[in-house]
């Protein structure tokens, strides 16, 4: 069974708990990672993603591969995506800049001092700047050196090649943990995937369809209620998959907005007999609002018919 982002280890008779991610991410946190309770040996990760066979494709840009825990014998699997990869590169280098770039402003200001400076400040100065940008913190080992300017010392800033070289192992890479044995890689991986769809629909339901918990006090109203808010997530996700098939992407969200601004309006003519002629018509689109229906395949009509409802009132009401 699935559970988070990992599979869920069964303890007991057959109970279900939460387990731990262990994802390889910056240095700082992966020191606290891998001192975690379900961690995994850091040698072995680096051996396991170092090597090139056993890796196998189960999605565009993904391959995973199967091992096992050295001490608990659990099943794992070492996956390593493209897209993670692209992305936590672009971070280590943007936290990489940033620092850089402020412990230059730093040395400068070290450096142009007409006076004696106390280094605890600066030390301090040193940390802010490495604890704002943990990401790439690791990289860099900055030190004040004794110096004859007027300040003392200058900063002296070292690149630790082994940041560098962990870097690019675990960049894009995660694991994924289970006591299933008898599952192939490519079964535990869309099982983790299927997990994660099922987490999203719970999200979807809260935040875009506004579906908060309401308390019912009768069991039907409880299964009327969950009804409504399986009818309303079918609906979003076939406009999505609709959005998907058009090459709009996967936010339904955005769609709703966009189209929400095209309103009906009735044009009320009167006539000679002192009666009335009533035309439903539709806003024209934008340009936007008309590529956007294109892509859809939709179609607007120009006038709308009444509905026979809606024809009764407003005879009633005349």
């Amino acid at each position: 069974m699935l559970d988070g982002v990992v599979l869920a280890r069964k303890t007991g008779a057959g109970a279900l708990r939460r387990p731990v991610l262990v994802a390889l991410g910056s240095a700082r946190k992966r020191e606290k990672q891998m001192t975690a309770r379900f961690a995994v040996n850091n040698l072995m990760l680096a051996s396991a993603l170092a090597a090139a066979d056993g890796w196998r494709t189960v999605h565009q840009g993904v391959e995973v591969k199967l091992t096992r825990h050295p001490e608990t014998e659990e099943t794992v699997i070492l996956c390593r995506s493209d897209d993670r990869r692209s992305k936590e590169r672009a971070m280590h280098d943007k936290f990489s800049r940033r620092i850089e770039t402020a412990l230059e402003r730093l040395a400068v200001r070290v450096t142009r001092s007409k006076r004696h400076l106390d280094p605890a400040p600066v030390n301090r100065q040193i940390g802010r700047i490495l604890q704002q940008n943990q990401r790439a913190a690791a990289r860099f080992t900055v030190e004040l050196e004794p110096d004859a300017c007027p300040a003392g010392f200058r900063l002296h800033v070292a690149y630790n090649a082994s940041f560098d070289d962990w870097a690019a192992l675990s960049e894009g890479a995660y694991l994924l943990r289970s006591n299933i044995t008898d599952w192939n890689d490519e079964q535990l991986w869309k099982g983790y995937i299927q997990l994660t769809q099922a987490e999203a629909a719970f999200r979807i339901q809260k935040d875009q369809l506004n579906v908060r918990p309401i308390w019912h006090q009768r069991s039907e109203r409880v299964q009327a209620h969950i009804l409504v808010c399986f009818l309303a997530f079918v609906l979003w996700k076939s406009l999505e998959m609709w959005q998907q098939r058009a090459g709009l992407g996967n936010s339904p969200r955005t769609v709703l907005e966009e189209l929400a601004r095209i309103q009906s309006h009735d044009v009320v003519l009167p006539t000679a007999a002192h009666d009335q002629i009533r035309l439903r018509c539709v806003t024209q689109p934008d340009a936007a609002q008309a590529t956007l229906l294109d892509r859809l395949g939709i179609v607007l009509p120009k006038r709308m018919r009444l509905a026979e409802h809606e024809l009764s009132a407003l005879a009633a009401s005349a």
